[in-house]
């Protein structure tokens, strides 16, 4: 027998709808660096939204499936965009502007994108890629910038504001289609550890979930009350989802743009008070040394969400100490992101409360874990057992993305034969469903909040022709959480030396990547199989065996 309730598309249409009507009076305020920010309520960012997809449909022709990219800073258009775009039944691809350019090129390849809506500022990284984009028709630019860097482009050029005031603001005016809740809305690449960088493609059904799952109370448990500085960027899963989220529910949205130094944020944080906020723990490593340097007043942010890697007990301490909470959260892309959130069980003393705050958090109704031992063996949850974890749900990834055929890609590494995903994380799951990490299954670096992959940078640096062997390790860093150290093996007769190999890697991977830390070695120690033994180098380092140079 099947139920009497009505089937209702679970889209990002509605939620769009919803949040420009019922909490059309919220705001979206983009810090500017000057005295006054932007405000935009979400009634206006709804009618904009609707200027953008109209301007997509009717100016640059922009149709089904059809994907619109976004090379942006967190700021109100890119929240336009957020909503245009997939409502319209399009495909927004939000790409990563801190990847390496020819990275970048491959994944818009790769996307098929054929708009591109990039701020001013940014034009200067992507100017110099166009002449390798041959699916890209558009660019939309938004804000300030020097545009004349574009000069000569194949594609169309646009001002975004000049576009969106040719067309209609009513909601009515553009013909939102009845979407199938399991159609793409977004888009997002993940590097990971080895090879090509990997698609992850969200449904509207998928990211309505996941915004009612960020809601709950035991997850961020934010309401139309508070305002939310959104620091995680929108390229970054979607900022944890903040965005879709926010306009569920009414809660106020504080974006930054590109100011995410300490300082700017410090000041942010005093002006506008917000109560919550969202970002990796080195962003909140700085604003700690910032706020110690230069006191300022974060008595408004009683609550803090931090992932991406985790967050050293010291620093919740410290914040503790400042009235801010820092609640760990736990995600990758493919959970779209979230996964546990550590928030304590009721009932607990502050005592008792701290073994689960350093915890990666629990798991929510709609995220079903399970740990796999070596030999394939399913773990207990008795905080002992330690195995890798796999999860599935209906906001968790399947497969990747396989290209504009449209195939899928389902890595044997990455998805188990019955369907569950494979994160490549290891750890144990208490009997009341709090995850802690011990370790990695793969040799990959979390710098950060952002992943570094070994094989990529080994590779780089054995590309140099005075370069032997190399191995690139994790190693553990008070600022990043970690940090590669490279282990080199130099030709006979070489007279390279460490400046002259980080040199090297300038261009071929992103700056940020670039290892500080470097060592010279005979030879790099090998497992039975052949293959270079880290776990041997991180002993060796830890245990100060290595004569480490660090530029």
């Amino acid at each position: 027998m099947l139920s009497t309730m009505q089937d209702v598309p679970l889209t990002v249409t509605r939620i769009l709808r919803h949040g420009m009507t019922i909490h059309g009076k919220a705001q979206v305020t983009t810090w500017t660096g000057e005295s006054e920010p932007q405000r935009r309520s979400f009634a206006e960012i709804g009618g904009r939204a609707t200027r953008l997809a109209n301007a997509l449909r009717d100016e640059l022709g922009v149709m089904d499936d059809e994907r619109v990219a976004t090379l942006m800073w967190n700021n109100a258009e890119h929240v336009e965009a957020y909503f245009a775009v997939p409502s319209m039944g399009a495909i927004l691809h939000t790409l990563n502007l801190r990847l390496p350019a020819e990275q970048l090129s491959w994944i818009v390849n790769h996307a098929a994108d054929r708009v591109i809506i990039v701020n001013g500022t940014v034009l200067p990284l992507l100017a110099p890629l166009l002449d390798d984009l041959p699916t890209v028709e558009h660019i939309i630019v938004s804000g300030a910038g020097d545009r004349a860097v574009l000069d000569g482009a194949a594609a169309e050029v646009h001002d975004y504001e000049e576009l969106l005031a040719r067309h209609s603001a009513a909601f009515e005016s553009f013909a939102w289609p009845e979407l199938d809740e399991r159609r793409a809305a977004l888009m997002c690449y993940t590097s990971g550890t080895t090879g090509d960088p990997k698609g992850v493609v969200f449904s509207h059904r998928s990211i309505y979930l996941h915004s009612m799952n960020v809601n709950q109370t035991e997850s961020m448990g934010l309401t139309d009350r508070d305002t939310t500085l959104v620091v995680v960027p929108q390229f970054h899963v979607n900022a944890w989802g903040l965005p879709h989220a926010t306009f569920m529910t009414g809660i106020n949205m504080l974006m930054p743009d590109r100011f995410l130094q300490p300082a700017p944020l410090a000041e942010m944080i005093e002006r506008e008070r917000p109560s919550h906020a969202a970002a990796v723990p080195t962003i909140w490593q700085g604003l700690l040394a910032e706020v110690t340097a230069h006191p300022r007043d974060l008595s408004s942010m009683t609550r803090v969400t931090i992932g991406g890697s985790a967050c050293p007990p010291a620093l919740m301490e410290a914040y503790d100490k400042l009235g801010v909470r820092l609640c760990h959260a736990w995600g990758m892309t493919e959970t779209s992101p979230l996964g546990t959130t550590s928030n304590p069980p009721a009932g607990l003393t502050e005592e008792e409360e701290w073994p689960y705050r350093i915890t990666q958090g629990r798991f929510p109704a709609s995220v079903e874990p399970r740990l796999v031992g070596p030999g394939g063996d399913i773990l207990p949850w008795d905080n002992e057992s330690a195995g890798e974890l796999e999860v599935r749900g209906p906001w968790v990834a399947r497969a990747y993305y396989g290209g504009a055929g449209g195939e899928e890609l389902v890595p044997e590494e990455k998805f188990s034969p019955d369907g569950w995903l494979r994160t490549g994380d290891v750890g144990v799951i208490s009997p009341d469903g709090y995850l802690t990490l011990t370790d990695r299954a793969k040799d990959v670096i979390k710098s950060g909040g952002e992943w570094i992959s070994s094989v990529e940078l080994e590779n780089a640096i054995m590309a140099h022709p005075e370069v032997a062997e190399a191995a690139v390790v994790a190693v553990p860093d008070d600022k990043w959480g970690e940090r590669p150290l490279a282990t080199v093996v130099l030709k006979e007769d070489a007279s390279v030396d460490y400046a002259a190999l980080k040199a090297f890697l300038v261009g071929k991977v992103a700056k940020w990547q670039v290892p500080e830390r470097w060592v010279l070695v005979e030879s790099v120690p090998k497992t039975s199989v052949g293959k270079f033994d880290k776990k041997g180098i991180r002993k060796q380092y830890a245990n100060g065996e290595l004569d480490v140079t660090r530029l």
